[in-house]
């Protein structure tokens, strides 16, 4: 008879376990982390060998690592909390509670509580009074809804949902101890299971959240929302929460959301900002990176559901930078981005340059990644190897040129976790560029090098009508950098944002060697020391 747990366990199982994909566990088959028997199951010898020795000692997958350390104990907590709302005034409570929790729970579920300060910014200007109604369908401790009844909202016209029955706990607490008024409204529950009873019953004048960044949805959930909700099964859970809140949305009322900043300039997103765009937009915010253990900016906006006028102006407010800007003026950028942090000037010049005649690389090249190994310190080495190559890092790459390479990766790439067809690395020309950079950066390549993951390859294709080395110039000129920053504003360099960009393939028509100078001349730009302007 075989001992409990030492049945060979499926894929699909230990996916759902260790709360990764499946393509993520098929990459540690390949790799040689775990074995997979001829039947195609995982042999359990190998699952609890992975788990004792690989599991947060290797680099894998977040929710893998997640998954064994970092954890919280939520029992212990929630008597820490119920003590302390006895013993306690509870305005602190919610900081406390939240410090509590592990990262990988607050990773998992997308939770990251509001500080007070970013509340009262969005809700600042804003016509309040007592009889409106107020929901904030994930209102962890109970930020948001304090706000807004100091701000003159009656208690009994306040209404929120948390999946967490401590924040749920303390925020009712902190509600009656600001106006001695019992709440039923705060309700424990998802509030995506349980808002489409509300629509066409219940209507709200405010809506103001921070809603769950990226949370991570089984595959049974997605499946469940794509069919609730129409919409697609990948969908960020930000933007599931963007559309059933406007779906309670009063007429003339007032939604407010903060989100991570790819909400306003990544194109998986375009879909909410052309909803957001048939409404008037008030604010749009920038507060920097709040919240500990996330790098991604915390941006905000605010809107108005109420056709906007043609000539409605939007005040944006990035670092030091605060000004109006036409709310028309976001519908002419590619993919609809709210690049909110370029001044209406930016903005003209960038519409401008967008008028003249350009191409794009959009199916116009080729595109692919750099190889993918799974496991950098197992395959790649310091020092030159019997079988081994120089490989191309992102970090090698700089505007100057090429650094002299450093790390050498085998050849035999039949292990590795991702490859791209040969013919790409052994290309006699071929463009490779820095993946994480907040502008291009790209080296134009004759000698058929190996790039990593950090690293990926671009081939241009000859309808394009200029050089593989003119469109490298191009793309690493001062003006493309300036354009790229202020279009998108990323730290990734995403081939989607490539691909929009104007290639003016006309110059070369009449320089064929490249010069900062002679671009802007002919594209009747003048560059001083506070940007660009139009020369009249």
């Amino acid at each position: 008879m075989k001992k409990k747990g030492t049945d060979p366990i499926s894929i699909k199982l230990l996916a759902e376990r260790l709360g990764v994909s499946e393509s993520s566990v098929h990459n540690w088959v390949k790799t040689g982390f775990i074995k997979k028997e001829k039947n195609g199951r995982i042999t359990a010898a190998s699952v609890e060998k992975f788990m004792t020795k690989v599991v947060g000692k290797e680099k894998l997958h977040f929710g893998a690592n997640k998954k064994l350390k970092d954890a919280h104990n939520h029992l212990e907590l929630s008597e820490k909390i119920n003590l302390l709302l006895q013993t306690q005034n509870p305005e602190n409570s919610g900081e406390i509670y939240e410090a509590g929790l592990s990262d990988s729970f607050k990773n998992k579920e997308g939770i990251y509580y509001t500080p007070p300060k970013i509340i009262s910014d969005m809700l600042q200007g804003i016509p309040i009074h007592n009889t409106m109604t107020f929901l904030d369908p994930c209102c962890g401790s109970g930020n948001f809804i304090l706000e807004a009844i100091r701000k003159g909202i009656a208690p009994e016209n306040v209404y929120g949902f948390d999946t967490d029955a401590n924040a749920v706990t303390i925020t009712k607490e902190r509600i009656f101890r600001e106006t001695g008024f019992r709440s039923e409204n705060i309700k424990l529950g998802d509030f995506l299971e349980m808002a489409p009873q509300w629509v066409g019953v219940q209507t709200f004048d405010l809506i103001f959240t921070n809603p769950p960044w990226g949370k991570k949805f089984t595959k049974r959930e997605k499946i469940s929302l794509k069919k609730t909700y129409n919409t697609d099964i990948s969908a960020d859970s930000s933007e599931i929460f963007f559309f059933v809140a406007l779906s309670l949305l009063k007429e003339d009322g007032y939604l407010g959301f903060l989100v991570q900043e790819a909400f306003f300039n990544i194109h998986t997103f375009e879909q909410t900002r052309q909803k957001a765009l048939q409404y008037r937009i008030l604010r749009l915010s920038d507060y920097g990176k709040p919240f500990k253990g996330l790098f991604t900016r915390a941006q905000a906006m605010i809107f108005q559901k109420q056709t906007a006028e043609p000539d409605h102006q939007v005040y944006c407010s990035f670092g030091q930078q605060h000004f109006l800007r036409k709310q028309i003026s976001f519908k002419k950028n590619p993919k609809t981005i709210f690049n909110f942090w370029a001044t209406t000037t930016e903005a003209e010049i960038l519409v401008y340059l967008y008028q003249k005649p350009h191409a794009t690389l959009k199916n116009q090249a080729e595109w692919a990644l750099g190889v993918v190994t799974g496991n950098n310190k197992r395959f790649c080495s310091d020092i030159p190897k019997v079988g081994f190559v120089p490989v191309v890092r992102g970090a090698d790459i700089t505007l100057e040129g090429l650094q002299p390479l450093t790390r050498y990766i085998s050849k035999n790439f039949d292990q590795m976790q991702q490859v791209a067809p040969l013919r790409f690395y052994q290309a006699p020309e071929k463009l490779i560029y820095k993946f994480i950079a907040s502008r291009p950066v790209f080296y134009y390549d004759k000698e058929s090098r190996i790039v990593l993951n950090s690293a990926n390859i671009l081939l241009p294709q000859k309808s394009l009508g200029i050089t593989p080395q003119q469109l490298t110039d191009l793309l690493n000129s001062e003006l493309y950098g300036w354009l790229f920053q202020k279009l998108f504003r990323t730290h990734k360099i995403l081939r989607s944002d490539l691909e929009a960009l104007p290639v003016f393939v006309d110059y070369f028509k009449t320089h064929p060697k490249f010069n900062e100078g002679t671009l802007l001349q002919y594209l009747s730009l003048h560059k001083d020391p506070k940007g660009y302007t139009l020369l009249k």
